[in-house]
Parts: structure tokens; sequence; C-alpha cells
């Protein structure tokens, strides 16, 4: 009977495991084996190059460029949306009444469709007398501001955008770890005289770890990997102005689809796969040692 329960379950669990197969690792061998070949999506053969296509990245200024753009929206995004994320979290969870229906709507834009959610936010950094920011900025006094049209000022417009949108993730996520938390932490804390800062500092912040090392790398890999807002929040998708905001996905996209350099796009994204495998790598190592 034990013999026979173990063949069902493996047997079920190797339904999801070929599935996945399919379309996660024989994706990346692939993409790994063309990111040594010159192919595109014209009619031809993959031809071996070697390391060629790694060789062009290396001088490419425009990779560099995007690598360096998703570099920034992690440093300008990740910071933020923890401290927002979790700043709303602690607070909502002191709240006794409506704290159900302030996390539906926290949680709402999360939701909403990315495309949806870039274009409202693309209304908003328009020029007056269209865009409410600068109507806003208006009524206190300052000048309108070129938001999405200024190479300084797009890529953070843009980041503001994706903070917002997994704000709301991050809250429940970092709810849930505070639920975790047992109260008898908090007594014995209240019975020793301890204030709120510590508290938060000493029992709080050092009990959340797990639950912070899963949002920082959630949120490292999805604003490494940003380009919905991009794709709909620039001038006909460039990633502008001036390549200021494109990040390194939109540029293997363009590479791919726009130029059909798939072995040339391949390797772009192994370099990507390596970036985001190196980012989980030193986070898992950092924070799990801090933890211990």
């Amino acid at each position: 009977m034990r013999q026979r329960q173990a063949l069902w379950a493996y047997a079920f669990l190797a339904v999801p495991a070929i599935f996945y197969s399919l379309i996660r690792f024989y994706p990346a061998l692939q993409s790994f084996w063309l990111s040594f070949h010159r192919w595109s999506l014209l009619g031809q053969e993959p031809r071996y190059v070697g390391i060629d296509n790694y060789a062009r990245l290396a001088g490419d200024p425009v990779f560099w460029q995007a690598l360096l753009n998703s570099a920034w929206y992690v440093l300008y995004g990740l910071p933020t949306g923890l401290l927002l994320s979790f700043t709303i979290a602690y607070f909502l969870d002191k709240i006794t009444r409506g704290q159900g229906l302030l996390r539906a709507l926290y949680f709402l834009p999360y939701l909403v469709s990315t495309v949806a959610v870039a274009w409202i936010w693309r209304w908003f950094y328009q020029p007056p007398p269209i865009g409410l920011f600068n109507d806003i900025l208006g009524l206190i006094g300052v000048p309108p501001q070129p938001f999405l049209r200024s190479t300084a000022q797009a890529l953070p417009s843009i980041t503001a955008a994706a903070v917002w949108t997994g704000l709301g993730f991050n809250v429940v996520i970092f709810l849930a770890g505070l639920r975790a938390i047992p109260s008898d932490y908090y007594e014995a804390a209240r019975i020793d005289g301890a204030n709120k800062w510590q508290v938060l500092r000493r029992i709080t912040l050092p009990l959340m770890r797990p639950t912070i090392l899963f949002v920082v790398i959630i949120n490292s890999i999805q604003l490494l990997r940003t380009f919905d807002q991009v794709f709909n929040m620039t001038a006909e998708g460039q990633g502008g102005p001036l390549n200021a905001t494109k990040p390194l996905v939109m540029f293997i996209y363009q590479t791919a689809f726009v130029r059909f350099d798939m072995g040339y796009a391949s390797a772009g994204t192994v370099v990507l796969f390596l970036i985001l495998l190196a980012i989980t790598l030193i986070q898992l190592r950092v924070l799990g040692r801090r933890g211990a």
C-alpha cells in the first residue's frame, strides 16, 4: 500500500515537473546554446561563432547603458518600495477597524493590468494642463517638469510607477510576517519597559528577516525585469529619451524581435540570468548570515 501511494505521488508530481521543464528549463538551455551562434528569425540557419556575441556585448554602448539603467531601477525602487511597504504594513497592523478594507485598497493596484497602470501614470506625467502632477505643482508655484521627456527625470518617474504597482503585494507579505510574530515577545518587552523603537529594532525587525529576504529577492528580480512600464510610458516604446530608460530586458526584446538577431539576444539573456542568479545568491548569503 505504501509503495502504491508513493508511485501515485510521483506520478502526480511528474506532470507539473515535465511541464515546467518544457516551458522553463528547455528554453533556458536552448537560449544558452543560441548565445554561441549567429541566427536570424528570417530563415538563416544557426552558425556557430563561439564567444563573438559576448564580445559584441562587451563593446556595445547601448548594452552597457541598458545594464546601467536596470541597476538604477533596482537602486531607486528597492529601498523605496521596501521602506514604504513596511511602514504601511507596520501601521496597518496596529489598526483594529477597517483593516480588511484598507488592505484590499492597497492590494488593488497589484491586480490591475500593468499596461493600464503604465498609461495612467503616463497621463499623470503629461505637461499642463493635461498632466495631474504638473497641475498640482502649478498650484504650489513650482514650474512644470518634463518628467518622461527628461533624461534625468524619466527613469525615476518610471520607477515610481513600478514601485506603486508592487506596493500592495509587499504590504500583504509584510502584514503576514508581522502577524506571524508571537505576541508573547511583545508582552515580555512591554513588561521590561521597552519603548516602541526598541521593540521594533530588537524584536520586530530580527524576526522579520525571512520575510524581508523574500520581499527583497522578489522585488530585485521584478525591477531587473522591468519592461511593461518602459514600453508603455516612453515615446513609441523605445526606452527614451536617448536610451535613458531602456532596461536590459527591452534591449534583449528589441535585439530579438526588431533586429531578429536571436544569437545576440540570447547572449544578453544569459547575462541577465547570471546577474539575477548572482544577486539572489548574494542576498541569501548576506541576509541569511545576519539572520543567523
